[in-house]
């Protein structure tokens, strides 16, 4: 972000551009759950005071990526499994509410990038992993959008980057990542109509594979079939 940018920005818009950069961070785990933000490096690093940082900072604690530890200062936030599930629980009925809306609107335009982003994902081999949680974020962010509800986005965005933020991509096995990746083609095929899978069953299936019982805080059924994903 250069100088000779963010002096043309209003102080909302360049709160908003801070905001959405350290969130992508924490996402990509660039910063990790734990890790202290400091504002005078962050300042530094994005070439901005360190006024719009804690505007930035704060904003972002009041969607629960980062806490505040008095006299300590910011830190990205941790997660306990039942938050994690609790989450998942609203994501699974939004997300699902998303493929159905994309399915009945859906236009070429919407299919082409879709395909292009399921496209790269596929082509993931044994590159980085913070490029492949990327993508993924990527995908999903753009359902939301192309579902045509702005309050089902926001709703998502708000609640959803943090799950992707704290799952345990490091560490899990290339084939198992190669497996959620190359799922979204599932995700896809519903939008086009060309599944006979339910919107509901897709995205359980693709949420159980990186996430232990995300149904428990749904009306999700407990006794569908856990998918075809690889053993864990």
């Amino acid at each position: 972000m250069s100088s000779g940018t963010h002096t043309k920005l209003s102080s909302a818009a360049l709160r908003s551009q801070l905001v959405e950069k350290i969130r992508e961070g924490i996402v990509t785990q660039k910063y990790r759950s734990g890790d202290r933000l400091n504002e005078t490096s962050l300042a530094r690093d994005f070439n901005v005071s360190r006024i719009p940082v804690r505007e930035a900072l704060m904003q972002l604690q009041e969607q629960g990526l980062v806490m505040n530890h008095p006299r300590r200062g910011m830190f990205v936030n941790s997660m306990s499994e039942s938050d994690t599930q609790q989450i998942n629980g609203v994501r699974l009925v939004l997300e699902a509410e998303a493929l159905k809306l994309c399915q009945a609107q859906a236009t070429v335009e919407m299919i082409r990038q879709l395909d292009g982003l399921v496209t790269k994902m596929e082509d993931w081999q044994t590159g980085s992993q913070l490029e492949a949680a990327a993508l993924d974020l990527q995908f999903h962010r753009a359902v939301w959008n192309y579902s045509g509800n702005s309050y089902l986005e926001k709703t998502l965005n708000s609640l959803s980057p943090i799950l992707f933020a704290h799952r345990a991509l490091d560490g899990i096995s290339d084939e198992r990542l190669r497996w959620i990746l190359n799922h979204h083609r599932s995700l896809l095929d519903v939008i086009e109509g060309n599944s006979q899978t339910s919107p509901e069953e897709a995205i359980l299936t693709h949420l159980r594979v990186g996430y232990t019982d995300p149904e428990r805080f749904s009306s999700f059924s407990h006794s569908s079939s856990h998918g075809e994903g690889p053993v864990q």
